[in-house]
């Protein structure tokens, strides 16, 4: 079994949907992407409509995997620099695989289909991303070729005495 990865679907409200359940179940499991258990669709519901208004400006780009039965199982959202001295690279953003299809490689999966779509953009050499520092997110994402290019101790507050770094990290594409 493997994922089927599209680049900008046609946003209807059954992938709308499905992309609001995957946020909220990847966030639900501790993933790192953005919020903390628990916490309910309509709490997340904001940052989608932010993130699908960007998409109908043509300021980000939506990655979604679908499994063979057809649901949302992965996604990412790939945002372009508006500053002009910065559009040879773009940041990507809330990449999530669904709880149910962990272990199964489709995160690496995932971040090939980013590589591959941010290659298609014209002049982006590098992709850039941060992650939460306690879960070994750098780890992953440096097996997956990506470098650690700074860190802030501490900038992420999870909980109260619950601090964890804010990692940043580059996918050269040249």
């Amino acid at each position: 079994m493997s994922l089927t990865f599209t680049l900008d679907p046609a946003v209807d409200p059954a992938l709308r949907d499905g992309v609001l359940d995957l946020w909220t179940d990847v966030s639900n499991a501790g993933g790192s992407v953005g919020f903390v258990p628990p916490v309910t669709r309509e709490a997340i519901r904001p940052e989608l409509v932010k993130h699908l208004v960007a998409m109908a400006e043509g300021r980000t780009r939506l990655l979604v995997g679908h499994d063979d039965t057809g649901q949302v199982a992965a996604a990412a959202f790939l945002a372009f620099n508006t500053h002009r001295l910065m559009t040879h690279w773009l940041w990507l953003y809330t990449v999530m695989v669904h709880p149910r299809h962990q272990g199964k490689g489709y995160g690496r999966d995932l971040l090939a289909a980013a590589e591959d779509a941010a290659r298609g953009f014209d002049g982006v050499e590098a992709i850039r991303l941060t992650c939460r520092g306690g879960n070994g997110l750098e780890r992953f994402y440096g097996s997956c070729g990506y470098k650690e290019v700074g860190r802030v101790p501490g900038a992420i507050r999870v909980a109260p005495g619950d601090d964890r770094d804010d990692i940043l990290m580059l996918l050269s594409l040249r």
